[in-house]
């Protein structure tokens, strides 16, 4: 079988390069139906883009190089085709744009242009075998129990990281990118709960607080979740992708600074209740028994300004050392990647082989928490799309 276009991957970037690759384009996936990651994500409502996309929102070794696709395929632009598909949707905190309906919708439109098209799609379909020649790439498929050999001009690779293996995840796009002479960026699970020994936490599982965590690289303030094997919640998750091994993070209990002068004004109309009881106005109570040991003793009357300023900095600068993460069980993305120093930022073809692409997750290109990686998704996906279409070979 003779195609223009073979693209490994039918997730975000994958359907969407299919929409724009022009005719003959086949795409595969080993999963029962298209999209998977969509379909989980965002609760199942799908948190698609993020009003404030840019460069600085992501990760990478080149942190220039995702500039070219994100400026020609912006977050407006998917936007706009969600209302051409008359999808509906608002907009949470930080700008994270959700679909009103099932995360379904995005799915179904990315069909849809894909149809348009005339993309085939091939489900429950593996990679057996992957060459290339004069005449191009040639692989060897695995597709309703018989061998098939798929000759291609173009191949584009968006399998995707190593994140979630129970959806399937691999290292597959690590393997082709090294098979044709590309370099890999270290992976490490990214957006991911962090844990800590002995089950630091399990007493306070459930309880979530606002908070800004922070090491020596950076620092998000959002929602803190405490769980059973340790810390999760929008805050920890976005940390996790800058946290290494051995290191410490600082959690500051009090993001909007004002738990001192709200208790120096308690202390005047209720000094003669304890201060434990009064700090729990302000944050969870479970939270402040399990901070109580650590805590001055008696009531808020008995206590200086010299010690309720001591007590509160040291909710401002709570120093805590993860055990390790979660995972790529759990991580929602994979950092690292696929290195940039191979890929044309503009196409997303191989330096090093022409009508070579690689796409999405695949590439060493990870955004923060709160649709980011879904807009890279679409804007790499929409740039090697371009670039078959027009023929562009270099």
């Amino acid at each position: 079988m003779q195609v223009n276009t073979l693209i490994l991957g039918a997730g975000a970037a994958g359907m969407m390069c299919a929409a724009h690759a022009g005719p003959g384009v086949l795409v595969l996936d080993h999963a029962k139906a298209p999209g998977e990651k969509i379909r989980i994500s965002g609760g199942g409502r799908c948190n698609f883009t993020n009003l404030y996309t840019g460069p600085e929102n992501f990760l990478s070794e080149n942190p220039h190089f995702c500039k070219s696709a994100l400026s020609r395929y912006t977050q407006w632009d998917f936007i706009d085709l969600l209302a051409r598909h008359d999808i509906t949707w608002h907009e949470k905190t930080l700008g994270q744009l959700f679909c009103d309906g099932r995360s379904g919708q995005i799915i179904a439109l990315l069909r849809a242009e894909m149809a348009r098209a005339g993309a085939d799609l091939w489900l429950q379909a593996s990679l057996a075998g992957l060459s290339h020649d004069d005449q191009g790439f040639r692989a060897e498929i695995d597709h309703e129990g018989a061998r098939r050999t798929v000759r291609a001009r173009n191949l584009v690779v968006a399998t995707g990281g190593r994140s979630i293996p129970k959806m399937g995840a691999t290292g597959l796009a690590y393997d082709i990118a090294r098979q044709f002479g590309h370099s890999v960026t270290e992976t490490r699970p990214a957006l991911v709960p962090l844990t800590f020994p002995e089950g630091r936490f399990s007493a306070l599982s459930g309880i979530a607080t606002p908070a800004r965590v922070a090491n020596e690289r950076t620092s998000f303030e959002e929602a803190v979740l405490f769980t059973h094997r340790g810390l999760s919640g929008p805050a920890i998750l976005q940390i996790s992708s800058y946290w290494r091994e051995g290191e410490e993070i600082t959690l500051d209990l009090d993001p909007a600074g004002g738990l001192l002068a709200a208790l120096r004004e308690q202390r005047q109309s209720a000094g003669r209740r304890n201060l434990t009881t009064e700090l729990a106005r302000h944050l969870p109570a479970r939270l402040v028994d399990h901070l109580a040991p650590g805590l001055p003793a008696g009531n808020l009357a008995d206590q200086s300004d010299a010690t309720l300023a001591e007590m509160v900095a040291g909710l401002r600068a709570w120093h805590l050392r993860p055990g390790g993460s979660e995972g790529y069980r759990t991580a929602e993305v994979t950092l690292g990647g696929v290195s940039t120093d191979g890929l044309s930022s503009r196409s997303m073809m191989s330096r090093h082989l022409p009508r070579l692409y690689f796409i999405g997750e695949s590439v060493d290109v990870t955004g923060w928490l709160g649709g980011y990686n879904f807009q890279w998704a679409w804007s790499s996906g929409w740039a090697a799309g371009q670039a078959i279409a027009g023929g562009e070979t270099g």
